[in-house]
């Protein structure tokens, strides 16, 4: 397709909608909850709302898509929130299924997302535009569809913080209000209240995930199994050829390697999803779905941040890569009607594993400031100083970037006590109580050794330092930010998402006047709503 050459409006966007033209959608368009059957999708008109407000967006994403959405900010209000619909869109839902907490639950779709359309984005590329609590969809249960301002809040500023950390995500393109009041439980204790409402517009190539084939599997819908898997092989995989046995394996098998890369990613910055169900994974590898998300603060590699999964922790930090391995299991059974053989699936998803751990030797040397991964003495580096770190209350964020001002050129950390050497460290310990001599020699033993194994390779402080810096971020969207810019937004006050956004955009750069957002989390944080743990609803 010819790629526009201007910005323009939303209004001359040119959809392509080849999801819905490819594939069945559902004959009925009743928006009331029910089963859906022999369809990947269902036709979908968003819940006009009563006051569309455009609070935030992405200015980056804006130009992806080749649209400016200043030039009319009342009108792409009511555009982002589905309330007017564009010439040419399809609006839908999409059907899929999943294993929540390691259990089949069916059925469950795009419960309040609705789908505007496929578009033809600046690159020519196609980016599909969805609007996250746009009202009921047939994939709805019991809920309504809507979303709320704390949610949606969060949603828009990690999309867009996960994107500047470099770490493949959906993006978010809006953030508005709609004017309205939506009823929730926030802590599902029987006291629910009303809250702002509002919708994010998602952007992305494709939000199919791996719930999309097992739900088919599941149904014995073998024929949409093959239509759906040869749709998104040539829409989104068309390197691997036209469709047939062979390319559908090989399709697996980049999906289980991109997915591998994604974990690598989101352990080497700390971040915890804490809802890897199946249908919360993408088949191209994007982080999908900021519900419960948090950083890791003090390192703890027990932590989720999902109050439902606080007693199992299933979804916890240390345990997300063995998580994805499984849910790429799930995919690969789901495979199986089109593959009828055991072993090739197999041979995909083994390819798990050495994926995921090149990609985590290769960040973690590069997060320690080395050139090169030495095998065992780097891996028993790595493991020792996780072990270190949770001998004090330790921040994972400020520890990495601070690390890389410990002098080591010529030496100088051997001339050092133990105290004296910690001291660029100390803004990353929040109990300094907790550094007794006995701590703060663990600490001061590791870093010698560390110091050592960089001395080795000959590379002075300052180029150290630099190539450190590229990969420990200074700033991450700690889950207290978001709640202070969510508090000051559900007061009218929306400049604080605006600002942090724009801290979020360069997250490896010192930003001068702006520390306080690279600060660990104070101590009121520790047990406040929205600043600790989190629920589906948050």
């Amino acid at each position: 397709m010819t790629a526009p050459t201007a910005p323009r409006t939303l209004d001359e966007l040119v959809f392509s909608n080849t999801y819905t033209s490819d594939l069945p959608g559902d004959e009925s368009d009743e928006h009331r909850p029910r089963q859906v059957r022999n369809a990947l999708w269902s036709p979908v008109r968003p819940t006009p709302v009563a006051g569309p407000e455009l609070i935030a967006w992405s200015g980056e994403m804006a130009d992806v898509l080749g649209v400016d959405l200043t030039v009319d900010t009342e009108r792409a209000a009511r555009i982002l929130t589905g309330t007017e619909l564009l010439e040419g869109g399809e609006p839908y839902a999409m059907r899929y299924g999943g294993h929540q907490f390691g259990n089949w639950a069916g059925q469950l779709g795009d419960g309040r997302a609705i789908a505007l359309g496929e578009v033809v984005a600046a690159d020519g590329g196609h980016q599909t535009l969805q609007l996250k609590g746009a009202g009921r969809t047939p994939y709805s249960r019991g809920a309504d569809g809507l979303a709320v301002l704390r949610s949606s809040v969060r949603e828009f500023l990690c999309s867009e913080a996960m994107h500047h950390l470099g770490i493949p995500t959906t993006r978010a393109l809006s953030l508005c209000l709609t004017g309205e009041q939506v009823l929730r439980d926030m802590f599902y204790d029987g006291n629910p209240a009303h809250e702002p409402g509002a919708i994010v517009c998602r952007v992305a190539p494709s939000f199919v995930r791996f719930g999309s084939f097992q739900i088919l599997a599941a149904d014995q819908e073998h024929d949409l199994l093959r239509a759906l898997t040869d749709h998104v092989i040539t829409r989104d995989f068309p390197h691997l050829g036209e469709p047939s046995t062979a390319t559908r394996l090989a399709w697996l098998g980049e999906v289980v390697e991109r997915t591998a890369l994604l974990m690598a990613d989101w352990q080497r910055v700390g971040f915890v999803h804490g809802v890897m169900n199946t249908d919360n994974l993408s088949v191209l590898g994007l982080t999908i779905d900021y519900g419960p998300y948090g950083w890791l603060e003090d390192y703890d590699p027990g932590w989720t941040p999902n109050t439902t999964d606080a007693h199992g922790r299933r979804y916890r930090y240390g345990n997300q890569p063995e998580v994805a391995w499984w849910n790429l299991v799930q995919l690969a059974n789901a495979m199986y009607p089109l593959i009828g053989e055991v072993e090739p699936l197999q041979d995909a998803v083994d390819r798990y594993q050495p994926a995921f751990e090149s990609a985590w030797s290769t960040a973690m040397t590069a997060k320690l400031g080395l050139r090169e991964h030495r095998g065992d003495i780097d891996d028993e580096l790595v493991t020792d100083l996780w072990s270190t770190l949770q001998a004090a209350e330790t921040d994972m964020t400020i520890f990495f970037r601070d690390l890389a001002d410990v002098a080591v050129s010529g030496g100088v950390h051997r001339d050092r006590d133990d105290r004296a050497l910690l001291e660029p460290l100390a803004d990353a310990f929040y109990r300094p109580e907790q550094l007794t001599d006995e701590v703060a020699g663990r600490f001061a033993t590791w870093i010698r050794r560390w110091a050592d194994r960089v001395e080795s390779e000959g590379v002075g402080d300052p180029e150290r330092a630099e190539r450190m810096d590229r990969v420990n971020p200074r700033f991450v969207l700690r889950n207290y930010l978001a709640q202070l810019a969510i508090d000051d937004a559900e007061r009218g006050e929306h400049g604080h998402i605006a600002e942090l956004l724009d801290v979020l955009r360069r997250p490896y750069d010192d930003q001068p006047g702006r520390e306080r957002f690279a600060e660990r989390r104070p101590d009121w944080a520790r047990t406040r709503a929205g600043c600790s743990m989190l629920s589906c609803s948050s």
